[in-house]
């Protein structure tokens, strides 16, 4: 389901990250969604980019993004900043959510530069439910981390760490200083989120950690790919998927209606139920254990380990 909203403000929150306030014309209530949610925002051309929500308050009427220019992407997030004005209008997704907060206990906060937009809402729930939790928030320097003026009302809770006044910080520390009972949340730079996967899986004390990736993980292939044939069970269309193909490329091909949106992996709209064979999981939003079970796969980069697959689409 795709929503026509309008810029009803705009503002810049840090250096090169410029915040968008969504509402519907008609001011009615928009759809709701949970801490760790994103939306689909169509930003012309074609491109569509994944955006996560955020904001400080609770406003049924009102969306919020934050945009982070980068000019060596493929367009969208400068499309963003040089395109949409207040006023302009915007062709968005229902929010869907691979990043939810775990309800119950202590979460240990971890984020790297925009990496901060999914964890605010986050925070702010367990505020309202009394949890204990705790930030790490680093970036380049203050001017290019956004929303330290909101942050400073929670105290010693958070911790800013400006790359340019301390140097890089010692990730390994803050994981060792974690309680093991408490979840370690994290969004921020592909460097940032393999160094607690690797920290969070060392040593004799393992500890919890759910990750949000703004580009794709890099996967490491067993060996090259082969042909694979995948019964589309609703559609009664069964396909032979080359090795150099896409299970998705080739669905749509054959007028086998799958959403999807990103392509790399990291969105999870085209999420399908596998009902037979293996999957091959090459995305960057399944957990571990939702991998093993193989229930589930990402058409636009996954494959199979098995010669075929039955899928439910």
């Amino acid at each position: 389901m795709n929503l026509d909203l309008r810029v009803v403000e705009r503002r810049t929150v840090a250096d090169g990250i410029v915040e968008l306030a969504l509402e519907a014309d008609s001011g009615d209530a928009l759809p709701r969604w949970e801490p760790g949610s994103h939306i689909d925002l169509h930003v012309g051309n074609g491109l569509i980019r994944q955006y996560s929500l955020t904001g400080f308050g609770v406003a049924d009427t009102r969306w919020v993004i934050s945009v982070l220019r980068e000019p060596n992407s493929r367009g969208g997030s400068v499309s963003v900043h040089d395109s949409l004005a207040e006023q302009s209008s915007v062709t968005v997704s229902a929010p869907r959510n691979h990043f939810p907060l775990a309800e119950g206990v202590a979460v240990q906060f971890v984020a790297g530069g925009i990496g901060i937009t999914p964890l605010i809402p986050m925070i702010m729930q367990l505020e309202r439910e009394g949890r204990d939790w705790k930030l790490f928030y680093a970036g380049r320097s203050r001017a290019s981390m956004a929303y330290l003026d909101e942050l400073a009302q929670f105290g010693d809770r958070v911790q800013i760490w400006p790359d340019d006044e301390r140097g890089m910080p010692d990730i390994e520390q803050l994981v060792t200083a974690t309680d093991p009972q408490t979840i370690i949340y994290s969004c921020g730079p592909e460097g940032l989120l393999a160094t607690l996967e690797d920290l969070c899986t060392a040593g004799p004390v393992k500890r919890t950690l759910r990750t949000e990736r703004f580009v794709a993980k890099e996967i490491e292939r067993d060996g090259p790919d082969h042909d694979i044939d995948v019964e589309f069970a609703q559609s009664g269309i069964t396909v032979t998927v080359p090795a150099d193909r896409t299970i998705l490329s080739v669905a749509e091909e054959n007028g086998i209606d799958i959403l999807s949106s990103c392509n790399e992996g990291t969105c999870g709209t085209c999420e399908t139920p596998v009902l037979e064979g293996i999957p091959d999981h090459r995305d960057s939003v399944l957990t571990d254990d939702e991998r093993e079970c193989g229930q589930t796969m990402m058409l636009c980069v996954s494959r199979a380990r098995s010669v075929s697959l039955r899928l439910d689409a």
